[in-house]
């Protein structure tokens, strides 16, 4: 095993990078992008997108990895040593991650895995969305109506919890990264199968061309489109959100990083080929709905639907017209799912396990297996009839402000805290690529002001109208919640004393 000060060491780096991409590339890179571009745009949304990934997603992975392997530690720790009165936020990043979205992306696999099956015999009929509302969700019609768990969903989510435990309960550098270099080629190669198939369709280039690669630039122009502003916001949250950043992975990541690494090259990889694989992917979400547009006559603005519906309702139906190989279509398409979804939610139990096995010295085993158990019969409650609406909610508050202004405070602390220059001068210190005064600007000033005008905007728009006509007291229930409690977690576990020999940075 290698180690730097007791510390487990990823055995290469493309053990570290392909870890760090499978956090990355989740759910949300095949159902959100595609939907994000189809809505904002077409081919024009990439322009944004890519200075949003320039302006915060490269700084902003650069920060955490530069901070993980700098101060040798989880986020609570890492934080704590930069300064004792931010190690509260080292907290909050882990435990929304882990409480706030683990708990309802492995319900989410669950579901893929359940329609996994389904799709050997076409389970879903001709009528994809009866289907899944009535037939395998049974949702219900409040978010209080929980009404009973769904036994076939609470068993995926087992399965769900049982591999991960499974991956994370060696050192990374056993575990994580192993899993990983099986995992994620295997999906790279998957999805390129299925898009090769897809594109091949009848009306799906057609598809991927009107509504895919053509840019709307009135959309992005804000001398003639005064709603452009929206489609900027949403390309910077959708870098945010799709890189993984504001959890703490990426620092717990980077604290296994040898001494010397590049950690701007890492960075860049990292976010280079999630990006990419997102773009790829839309091809075969394009595909399919024009494809399935082509065959129904209905036009492709109203086939095409976002999130969840877009796999389960929409996907299903596509499915079951094409003219032939319908149940291995399905397969692939869903094991393509679950591995993005296994590799991400590993990651999210590992930023957890790291800061707790950091903080109270506990043994690695013994703590993902704690986390596992609880972790399980936390999301139980999402397997509910209730399950969909209560995840809507909590993944609306969590992604929309708790990742968004962590990522907010994370740049003031690193950038005005420990500063820029000294963060900056430890990257240029470890190897490969160097960094220069850009960098500090980025972070002291660009990337916070765009995530705060995110913030605001989200503020605005919940104050105006109550999130998806629910309720205030769902929204306060399963969203606010989600948010005030890891802060009061945070400042609990933060009144705890760390080692001697973990206070302080041995650079200062």
């Amino acid at each position: 095993m290698n180690e730097i000060n007791n510390r487990t060491v990823w055995g290469s780096r493309i053990g570290f990078l392909l870890a760090a991409v499978g956090s990355a590339i989740g759910l949300g890179n095949i159902w959100r992008f595609s939907y994000m571009a189809f809505q904002h745009g077409g081919g024009a949304f990439l322009v944004p997108y890519v200075v949003a990934l320039f302006v915060a997603g490269i700084p902003l992975m650069i920060l955490e990895y530069t901070v993980g392997h700098r101060e040798k530690g989880s986020s609570p720790l890492a934080f704590s040593r930069i300064s004792g009165r931010w190690e509260w936020l080292g907290w909050w990043m882990p435990v929304i991650a882990f409480f706030g979205i683990m708990l309802y992306y492995s319900v989410v696999i669950s579901w893929c895995i359940n329609y996994l099956f389904f799709s050997f015999n076409l389970s879903w009929g001709d009528n994809s969305q009866e289907f899944f509302f009535n037939q395998f969700l049974e949702l219900s019609g409040s978010p209080f109506e929980f009404a009973g768990i769904r036994v076939p969903i609470a068993l995926g989510a087992f399965f769900v919890w049982l591999a991960c435990w499974a991956i994370c309960y060696n050192e990374v550098n056993r575990g994580i990264e192993r899993a990983c270099v099986i995992f994620m080629p295997l999906l790279f190669l998957l999805t390129i199968i299925l898009v090769g198939w897809t594109v091949q369709l009848d009306g799906a280039w057609e598809a991927i061309r009107s509504w895919y690669l053509t840019p709307k630039w009135d959309q992005i122009n804000f001398l003639t489109n005064p709603d452009a502003t929206k489609v900027w916001i949403a390309a910077f949250g959708q870098i945010f959100f799709t890189l993984s950043l504001g959890f703490g992975i990426m620092i717990a990541y980077a604290s296994y990083l040898p001494e010397k690494t590049d950690i701007p090259g890492n960075a860049l990889w990292t976010v280079s080929i999630n990006c990419i694989y997102s773009f790829i992917a839309g091809f075969a979400v394009f595909g399919i709905v024009g494809f399935m547009a082509s065959k129904t006559g209905i036009s492709f603005s109203e086939v095409i639907k976002s999130g969840p519906q877009l796999a389960f309702v929409v996907y299903p139906e596509a499915i079951r017209q094409l003219p032939l190989g319908q149940n291995i279509f399905g397969i692939l398409f869903f094991l393509v799912l679950i591995l993005a979804g296994l590799s991400s939610g590993v990651s999210l139990i590992e930023a957890f396990t790291c800061s707790l096995t950091d903080k109270f010295s506990l043994t690695r085993k013994k703590t993902v297996t704690i986390l596992c158990v609880l972790g399980f019969l936390g999301c139980l409650v999402f397997t509910t009839r209730s399950g969909l609406l209560i995840l809507d909610i909590t993944d609306h508050y969590v992604t929309n402000f708790g990742l968004v202004i962590a990522g907010i405070l994370e740049c003031i602390l690193v950038g005005w805290v420990l500063k820029a220059s000294v963060a900056r001068h430890h990257v240029n210190e470890a190897g490969g690529r160097r960094l220069g005064v850009v960098w500090d600007i980025c972070v002291k000033y660009v990337t916070p002001l765009f995530l705060l005008v995110i913030v605001v905007r989200s503020i605005v728009s919940e104050v105006s109208e109550a999130y998806g006509g629910y309720e205030i007291v769902h929204l306060i229930i399963f969203g606010l919640c989600w948010l005030v409690i890891p802060i009061l977690v945070g400042i609990i576990l933060s009144r705890f004393s760390w080692g001697p020999d973990l206070t302080f940075s041995d650079r200062r």
